[in-house]
């Protein structure tokens, strides 16, 4: 399940992509592996704009990086075609290239025959030549927390590494598991589960969070959402696989709609925990929700502490925004729960 020799540091590339929410994995690197982000490579000035240095690959390459990184997540998981010639100037300037798309840029006839022939690495981290056994359902040992949502791109990586980090800094027996691209070139680990065939995710949910310690957690990041009417399949099998001991429910307070599926409602909390819980008592009795967690960055701070407190009143759980608050409160629910 690991990633080899992803040589840091990394030159982001977004592109002409004008949407946040189609860059959230160079968004990603840059909030938890900053000093591993040297630089963005943009096509315009219009693209996002992740505040770090504009750079072509030559630039970024006098300046010490390593690898161009594939920093979109476009829908379909599929490189523009328009991109090509940027990831053949990468090359040629002297970068390795990591992409986390379902489609393997080492099967780009004109991309991978310049890697070839110039001696560099192409790391398709989504992808991986594991082959995983069908779920067992049965019990193992070790606690396992699984981040989920009422919708995709809302903050279940963001609110898992913050839950793990938190975790390890108060002393505790904690890992953060990456079940997707981004938190595999955080974290230099992980499976991409939305990449694995249907009948196997929770078999590799199981590989993923193996039998462990009493007093270990693995911190588990979600994917997709159950309601989702494209992903909700990967969603589950993550669920049964990793057997939750615990549950954060990650929602934006902003949304009524699906993103990108807008004949599609998000469902009320209240209706997403006790759709979680009947999903995750298929292989755990006993599964907690330990808190709520909100992504109000599109919110002023009051907006935000008013929704964050009406939330935590109305559902009975903590309720964190991450970023703006940090996520002890969460940890602390689970010191209660589980002591």
């Amino acid at each position: 399940m690991a990633i080899h020799n992803i040589k840091k540091p990394y030159l982001l590339l977004v592109g002409d992509i004008d949407d946040p929410r189609s860059a959230k994995t160079a968004f990603g690197l840059r909030d938890w592996t900053p000093d591993a982000c040297i630089g963005q490579f943009r096509f315009s000035e219009n693209a996002v704009n992740l505040a770090l240095p504009d750079m072509v690959p030559s630039q970024a390459v006098s300046a010490g990086a390593k690898t161009l990184v594939i920093g979109i997540a476009p829908a379909g998981g599929q490189l523009p075609n328009s991109w090509h010639g940027s990831i053949i100037e990468a090359l040629r300037a002297g970068l390795d290239v990591a992409a986390g798309l379902h489609q393997r840029l080492s099967e780009i006839p004109e991309i991978s025959t310049v890697a070839v022939s110039l001696g560099r690495q192409i790391h398709d981290v989504r992808h991986t030549s594991n082959k995983f056994p069908v779920g067992t359902g049965l019990r193992r040992p070790g606690r396992r927390l699984l981040t989920v949502g009422t919708d995709c791109a809302l903050g279940k990586k963001y609110t898992a590494l913050a839950i793990s980090k938190a975790m390890l800094a108060r002393g505790l027996n904690a890992d953060f598991r990456a079940t997707g691209q981004t938190g595999i070139l955080i974290s230099g680990r992980g499976v991409a589960v939305d990449a694995v065939v249907a009948d196997f995710v929770a078999g590799a949910a199981e590989a993923l969070s193996p039998a462990n310690t009493a007093e270990h957690w693995d911190i588990i990041e979600g994917q997709g959402a159950l309601f989702h009417p494209a992903y909700a399949g990967v969603t589950l099998g993550l669920i049964h696989g990793s057997q939750p001991d615990a549950l954060v429910l990650c929602h934006d307070p902003t949304r009524t709609v699906m993103d990108r599926f807008e004949h599609m409602p998000i469902v009320p909390l209240d209706t997403a925990i006790a759709a979680y819980l009947s999903a995750a008592r298929v292989t755990n009795p006993k599964p907690h929700f330990v808190g709520i967690s909100l992504n109000t960055s599109s919110m002023s701070s009051s907006q935000a502490e008013s929704i964050l407190r009406e939330t935590s009143r109305s559902l009975g759980l903590p309720c964190v925004d991450p970023i703006r608050t940090g996520v002890a409160a969460i940890v602390d629910e689970l010191a209660r729960l589980y002591h």
